[in-house]
């Protein structure tokens, strides 16, 4: 099976943190190129140091406010006039919890530029380039939310099914390019974006953190939450020659919580 990732140009968006950087890790592990793209240009400065260097690979970063898809756009359009790249990672931090029936307007306005807006707004800029070289790999961190809405996650799990069948879409058009388009959709996962989750819950239900920790566990048949690195993995191997014939496709990756087939 084919993973190698060498001479490979991989652009990972959100990539300071969480399952972007693990993601960013193992990319480089596989021998690819890595750009990370967030706005914290010191971590972006300290993660790109932090990357294995298997071939020598020449890592960067790009820096941009994803809640200004204009800093995006400027960003990622002066990196292609000279660059293209194999591999796409679209990541962006979630819309705040919440119920959809206490939603303003602007909140969907502004989880719809950070996600779908400027998920669309990158991959236009750099399809360009994987057409001239006959193929490329665009993959897209969503939600299982996709699959089953989640209670409290009203903003979210509204964009999340949008960005879903953006990427559909965009996966059967691109495909006789030799261009694959797929979502990864995390379960409960141990990053700062749980944890806020969590003690969001156990302010407004007025329970203590580790009773609804506990009560997440209980809903997930491993019994435990999901790590960066495994959510990685997958999207690692999505990026590789070995998937080539898989598109259009919305993974779970949620230790078997997610209740659909």
């Amino acid at each position: 099976m084919n993973i190698n990732l060498k001479g490979k140009t991989a652009l990972i968006c959100g990539s300071t943190q969480g399952i972007g950087w693990a993601t960013a890790q193992e990319l480089a592990n596989l021998g690819a190129r890595c750009i990370l793209f967030s706005r914290n240009e010191e971590k972006l400065k300290a993660n790109v140091e932090a990357l294995s260097k298997i071939n020598n690979e020449a890592h960067g970063y790009l820096t941009a406010d994803f809640s200004k898809p204009e800093t995006v756009r400027t960003a990622i359009e002066n990196y292609t006039k000279n660059n293209t790249i194999d591999i796409l990672v679209n990541n962006s931090g979630g819309p705040p919890a919440g119920k959809i029936s206490e939603a303003e307007t602007d909140d969907f306005l502004d989880a719809y530029n950070q996600h779908l807006i400027c998920n669309h707004i990158i991959t236009m800029a750099v399809i360009g380039g994987m057409k001239e070289k006959k193929g490329g790999r665009i993959i897209n961190i969503i939600s299982t939310s996709v699959k089953i809405p989640l209670s409290g996650l009203g903003v979210s799990n509204t964009t999340r099914g949008a960005v879903a069948s953006w990427a559909k879409t965009m996966s059967n058009e691109l495909a006789e390019y030799g261009i694959t388009v797929n979502n990864v959709l995390p379960g409960a996962t141990k990053t700062g974006r749980l944890e806020s989750i969590i003690e969001n819950k156990a302010k407004k239900t007025d329970v203590k953190i580790d009773s609804v920790e506990q009560g997440m566990i209980n809903q997930i048949p491993m019994k435990r939450f999901g790590k960066p690195e495994e959510i990685a993995n997958m999207i690692a191997f999505l990026a590789t020659p070995a998937a080539a014939y898989v598109t259009g496709q919305s993974i779970c990756v949620d230790g078997g919580r997610t209740g659909t087939i």
